[in-house]
């Protein structure tokens, strides 16, 4: 009866980890994915990706602003870089888009 009993618990503990393991997945995915950005004065929506990292760097310089992570700037402050951003395409910013 107890060989039944450890079969039955290493059978469950199987498949409890065989269940748990695509929402660690999931979890590993969503820390991977980019962030979205909402910009409220253009209603639009804008993905974080090198290309906005790089302009956030030439937007950083040209306004005379101290490094600081993007996510970290208050919401004026990043409502100002993406009415920036408005006016400064890829293009005008030199920035290879890949």
């Amino acid at each position: 009866m107890k060989r039944y009993f450890n079969i039955a618990l290493a059978g469950t503990a199987l498949v409890a980890g065989l269940a748990l393991a695509p929402n660690f997945a999931r979890a590993q995915d969503r820390k991977d994915a980019p962030v979205t950005y909402h910009d409220k004065k253009n209603n639009d929506d804008h993905q974080w990706n090198g290309q906005e990292d790089k302009a956030y760097g030439v937007y950083q310089k040209d306004n005379h602003r101290k490094p600081v992570e993007f996510s970290k700037l208050k919401a004026s402050d990043q409502q100002n870089y993406w009415n920036w951003r408005h006016q400064h395409s890829d293009t005008l910013l030199k920035i290879d888009i890949r």
